[in-house]
């Protein structure tokens, strides 16, 4: 071995103890780097959920809309609208249409998918969701 500095004897550290607290706090800045990036992996996990919710709510509202309009005694296609605009919940913008085909009432719903939340944005994406029933009458 030679000498440390100034000529005197040299010092040796052991390898475990080398770098001892270089490396404090490197979890803190490297949780910091990643967690905007966390974020938005779940908010665009979110938006996937809420995209298939959208597709399930129109159909649901459809079906719900076919039979309240096949059953209605007068004024099926207004049933038909009204109880498919009714099963859906608040903050959800749809257009709904009732059409008799022969002696078919389809109902089809059509939902504006929501940015993030219900009733803020929504997406340039249109969901549909189609049912029919047979008139009762």
């Amino acid at each position: 071995m030679t000498g440390g500095p100034g000529g005197g004897p040299a010092t040796v550290i052991p390898a475990r103890c080398r770098g001892a607290g270089r490396d404090r706090g490197a979890v803190l800045v490297e949780f910091a780097g990643l967690f905007p990036l966390i974020l938005v992996m779940m908010a665009a996990i979110w938006q996937c959920v809420l995209i298939g919710y959208a597709f399930s709510r129109a159909a649901n509202a459809a079906d719900v809309g076919a039979r309240a309009g096949a059953a209605a005694s007068s004024g099926a296609e207004s049933a038909c609208v009204a109880a498919a605009t009714d099963d859906l919940p608040g903050g959800w913008d749809a257009e709904v249409s009732c059409p008799l085909e022969g002696n078919v009432r389809t109902a089809r719903v059509e939902l504006r998918v929501p940015a993030i939340f219900p009733g803020g944005l929504n997406l340039p994406l249109t969901v549909s969701g189609t049912a029919g029933a047979a008139e009762e009458g």
